[in-house]
């Protein structure tokens, strides 16, 4: 089968590979499409440490061509979306069958573009903040494919007023299609915020934002943080302070949770699969690219310059 490998040598390249064989409990998937992802940066610059050579990619949707020791092979032949560890930049992957769902009559190139952004803006919206109505959500990063889903996610939930924070004027006209109240540019956070005050902040980026966010917060405000955009320096917060307000700093991280309590993370995704399947969130694909292209694609999205989501052309 061709794949894609990401060498020792930090090049990706199209080579040919056997095709791998489901063990227990793992479905085969003959690729359609890959989604592209933030994982995908982290691995190249080696923040998740991978034996290389590595067939990168975590996302994938396509037919069931094969299944292990322990699943329904009734399964064979059923139209998939799946979440990966790894592999699906190839014509084939291996994915376990609780984070493989099924997709109905969803096309395709729609089902990759859920990957992991979905099932996380839905818990970071539904489980983690428990966003309650008429309060403000503040999305960082809003026009990503976490914060365009996040967006949504937090309308259905019964939010007031959603305000989203983004890099260039030109990715603030993009959000704006997502349903924000307002959009203001990094450099204006916090500034331009005054006297508002978030009842919730969804931060990825980190660093002196994340501390910013926690002194914004209004009373009884959840700040949850699950990613570092910007850098890996500790942000420190001061617990008594935090007490004394209300305040609440949270974490999430659907990797652990895909290995933990997968079946948690299982309900999440199939609960964002069927918004999107009865037409209530809109999953944004903007770019797709060839499977000779990974590494151009993976670098957009380290510079920024990608929004909504993007996707990886296998079939």
């Amino acid at each position: 089968m061709k794949a894609v490998v990401l060498d020792t040598d930090d090049r990706y390249r199209v080579t040919e590979l056997d095709e791998p064989v489901p063990g227990p409990g793992q479905v085969a998937i003959r690729v359609a499409y890959a989604g592209i992802q933030w994982g995908d940066t982290m691995v190249r610059d080696g923040h998740f440490a991978v034996p290389r050579p590595f067939v990168p990619g975590f996302e994938a949707s396509g037919h069931v061509v094969a299944v292990g020791a322990g699943v329904d092979a009734g399964r064979v032949g059923a139209p998939v979306t799946a979440l990966t560890a790894s592999g699906a930049c190839a014509e084939v992957v291996l994915a376990a069958a609780p984070l493989t769902f099924d997709i109905g009559g969803m096309p395709l190139r729609t089902a990759a573009g859920l990957g992991w952004g979905a099932p996380t803006a839905y818990d970071l919206i539904t489980t983690a903040a428990r966003v309650r109505p008429g309060e403000t959500v503040l999305i960082h990063a809003a026009a990503g494919s976490v914060g365009t889903l996040a967006a949504q996610f937090a309308r259905l939930a019964g939010a007031g007023r959603i305000v989203g924070v983004v890099g260039t004027a030109d990715r603030a006209g993009y959000a704006a299609r997502f349903g924000y109240d307002r959009l203001l540019l990094r450099e204006e956070f916090p500034a331009k915020l005054g006297d508002e005050k978030p009842d919730v902040i969804l931060d990825p980026v980190g660093g002196p934002t994340r501390a910013a966010g926690l002194e914004q917060l209004a009373a009884h405000g959840r700040l949850v943080a699950y990613g570092n955009l910007a850098t890996y320096e500790p942000v420190r917060a001061d617990t008594n302070d935090l007490l004394m307000h209300g305040k609440s700093l949270l974490t999430y991280n659907s990797n652990l949770l895909s290995r933990t309590h997968p079946e948690r993370l299982a309900d999440s995704a199939r609960r964002a699969l069927g918004l999107v399947a009865d037409g209530k969130v809109r999953v944004d694909i903007t770019a797709e690219y060839a499977l000779g292209d990974l590494a151009l694609a993976v670098q957009r999205l380290a510079e920024g310059t990608t929004l909504g989501k993007s996707v990886l052309r296998v079939a």
